[in-house]
C-alpha cells in the first residue's frame, strides 16, 4: 500500500488555514464603527501621547512591573534550577540512588506547571486578598516549575561519555557531575534564564491587566477609555524595556559568561540572582508599595466531595472543554503557520526586518487586551479569543524561526538560488525544509503553552474553561473553581504528553522531500 505523506515544510505552513474560519466569522459580525475603532488604534501607534502626566504615571507602572517581574525571575530562577537538578535522572543515577524519585519529583511538578500564572493570581487573590507578593508568587510557581522541566530533560540528554568516565575512576559523584556536565549545560541554562525573563516581564504586565498592579493596569484603564495615544505611550515604554532587557541577556550570554570558567559563572549566576531580588524589593519600597505589610488571610471553606460532584453534574463541562480546545487549535494554527507563510512571501531583506518589528509589537500587547480592542468591534466569540491568542504568539513564533534561520548554514539556499530556482522555492527547500524540525517541535511546545493560555481569554471573551473560572470566582462557588481548576490542570497535562511524543517522533524523523511516497 502507497501512502503520501507532506514533508515537514508543508506541515509548516499548513496550520495558517485555521485563519480562515476564524476571520470569516470575525468579519461577519463586524461593523462599521469597530472598523474606525481599529483604525484609531493603529493610528494613534505614531502620535502617542506626550503629556507628562500620562508619562509619569506610565513611567510608574512600568517600574512596578519591571521590579516584579525581576523578582519572581530571580526566585524562579533560583527554585527552578534546584528542582531542576533534583528531578533529573542522571543525578540520581550518579549518586547510585532509585529513579523513581526523579519520577516521583516530576509528576508531582506536573500540577503547578500546569495551571497558568493568571489562574494562581486569581487563586491567591480570592485567598490573601490584594498584595504585590500576589503577583510574585503566581509568576514563580508555575515559571519554576516550567525551567525545572526544562532543565531535567537537557541534563539527562546531554553527552555522558565524561561523565561515565570519572564515574569508573572513582570520582566523587558531586565532583564529576560538575566537571562532566556543568559546561555543557551553562550555555542552556543561560538560554533559558534570557528567555523566562521577557516571560517574567510579559506575565507582570498580564496580572496587571486584571488588577494586580503595574503598567497592565494603565493599558487595560486606557483601553476601556478608548484613549489610545495614552496607551501607545506605555507600549512603547514596555516594547523599549524589552528590547533593552533581551540585548543585555545577549550580552551576558555571549561576552561576559563565555570567557569565564564554568565554576565561577554558577557562582556568579547565583549572586547575580539573589542581587536581583534584593534590588528588587528595595525598588517596589520605594514606590510606595509596603511589602512588609501584614498579609491577611481571608478563610475560605474547602467544598466537600459531595460539591465537587455537583459542581461536576451542573457545570457543562463538555461543551466548556470542546470550546477550550477549539481555541487552542485555532490559536496554534495562526501562531505556527503565519510567521513561516509571511516569510515565504515577503522575501526581501527589508520586508524580513519589517516582520521582525511587527511580531516584537504583537509580544508587547498582552492577549486580553487584544480580546477587549476586538469585541469593541465584534461578539464574543471562539474566534475572537482565539485571534487574540495567536496575535501574541505570532511574535513568539515569528521570533523563533527568524533566530533558527539566521543561526543555520544558507550553503543550501545559495546553491538553489545559484541554479535558477525562485526566491520563495529556495527559501521552502533550502531554508524552511532544514529548520522544519526544531520549528514544528517549538510549536509542538507552544501548543501546550496556548492550552493553558486559553485562561486569560477566556477571563474576557466569555468563552470557555477561563470565562467559568472567573464567574465560579466571583460568586465564591469553591466547588466549581476546584473542578475547573482540575479539569484544566488535566488537559493540560494531557497536551504536554502529546507535545512530548510529537517533538520525539520528529527528533526521530528523516529529512523530507516536498512530498515523500512511503510504501
Amino acid at each position: 500500500m502507497i501512502r503520501i505523506r507532506p514533508a515537514l515544510p508543508i506541515l509548516v505552513l499548513l496550520p495558517s488555514l485555521a485563519v480562515i474560519p476564524v476571520l470569516f466569522e470575525i468579519g461577519s459580525s463586524l461593523h462599521n464603527g469597530g472598523i474606525k475603532i481599529l483604525i484609531k488604534f493603529f493610528s494613534a501607534a505614531f502620535q502617542p501621547s506626550l503629556d507628562s502626566v500620562v508619562i509619569q504615571s506610565s513611567l510608574r507602572g512600568l517600574q512596578i512591573t519591571i521590579a516584579t517581574a525581576l523578582i519572581s525571575w530571580a526566585i524562579s530562577i533560583l527554585l527552578g534550577v534546584s528542582l531542576g537538578i533534583v528531578s533529573s535522572r542522571i543525578v540520581w543515577e550518579t549518586f547510585k540512588s532509585p529513579n523513581w524519585i526523579s519520577t516521583l519529583i516530576r509528576r508531582f511538578l506536573a500540577i503547578p506547571r500546569s495551571i497558568h500564572e493568571l489562574v494562581w493570581g486569581l487563586l491567591l487573590l480570592q485567598v490573601f486578598g490584594l498584595s504585590p507578593w500576589i503577583a510574585i508568587v503566581a509568576i514563580s510557581i508555575p515559571h519554576s516549575a516550567m525551567l525545572a522541566r526544562v532543565l531535567s530533560d537537557q541534563l539527562d540528554a546531554l553527552d555522558q561519555r565524561a561523565l561515565i568516565a570519572f564515574k569508573h575512576g572513582g570520582v566523587n559523584p558531586f565532583s564529576a557531575l560538575i566537571t562532566a556536565l556543568l559546561p555543557q549545560i551553562i550555555p542552556i541554562l543561560a538560554s533559558c534564564c534570557g528567555y523566562r525573563l521577557e516571560c517574567a516581564l510579559r506575565s507582570a504586565t498580564l496580572l496587571g491587566v486584571f488588577g494586580m498592579g503595574g503598567i497592565g493596569v494603565e493599558l487595560q484603564l486606557t483601553l476601556q477609555s478608548l484613549e489610545f495615544n495614552e496607551m501607545w505611550t506605555a507600549l512603547w515604554m514596555l516594547g523599549i524595556v524589552m528590547i533593552a532587557i533581551e540585548r543585555a541577556i545577549s550580552f551576558w550570554r555571549i561576552r561576559l559568561l563565555s570567557s569565564i570558567q564554568a565554576q565561577k559563572q554558577i557562582l556568579i549566576f547565583l549572586g547575580a540572582m539573589f542581587f536581583v531580588v534584593v534590588i528588587g524589593l528595595i525598588w517596589l519600597q520605594q514606590l510606595d508599595l509596603d511589602l512588609l505589610a501584614v498579609i491577611q488571610f481571608h478563610s475560605i471553606k474547602f467544598p466537600s466531595f459531595i460539591a465537587i460532584k455537583d459542581s461536576i453534574l451542573m457545570l457543562p463541562l463538555i461543551e466548556l472543554i470542546s470550546k477550550t480546545l477549539l481555541i487552542t487549535l485555532l490559536a496554534s494554527g495562526i501562531a505556527i503557520g503565519l510567521p513561516p507563510l509571511g516569510m515565504l512571501f515577503w522575501q526581501t531583506r527589508n520586508s524580513i526586518e519589517l516582520q521582525s518589528y511587527i511580531w516584537s509589537i504583537l509580544r508587547l500587547i498582552p492577549p486580553p487586551l487584544t480580546a477587549l480592542l476586538l469585541l469593541l468591534c465584534t461578539n464574543p466569540s471562539v474566534s475572537v479569543a482565539a485571534l487574540a491568542l495567536g496575535i501574541h504568539n505570532i511574535g513568539v513564533m515569528g521570533r523563533f524561526l527568524k533566530e533558527g534561520i539566521s543561526n543555520q548554514d544558507n550553503n543550501l539556499f545559495d546553491a538553489m538560488i545559484a541554479s535558477g530556482s525562485s526566491q520563495q522555492l529556495a527559501w521552502l527547500y533550502g531554508n524552511l525544509s532544514v529548520q522544519s524540525k526544531s520549528y514544528l517541535a517549538y510549536a509542538a511546545y507552544r501548543t501546550d503553552v496556548l492550552l493553558r493560555e486559553t485562561a486569560v481569554v477566556g477571563v474576557v471573551g466569555g468563552v470557555g474553561l477561563g470565562w467559568q473560572l472567573q464567574e465560579s470566582l466571583s460568586s465564591f462557588d469553591w466547588g466549581q473553581v476546584t473542578t475547573i481548576t482540575i479539569v484544566y490542570s488535566t488537559l493540560t497535562l494531557i497536551g504536554e504528553s502529546f507535545s512530548d511524543k510529537l517533538s520525539e517522533y520528529l527528533q526521530r524523523s528523516k529529512p523530507n522531500r516536498l512530498l515523500r511516497v512511503v510504501a
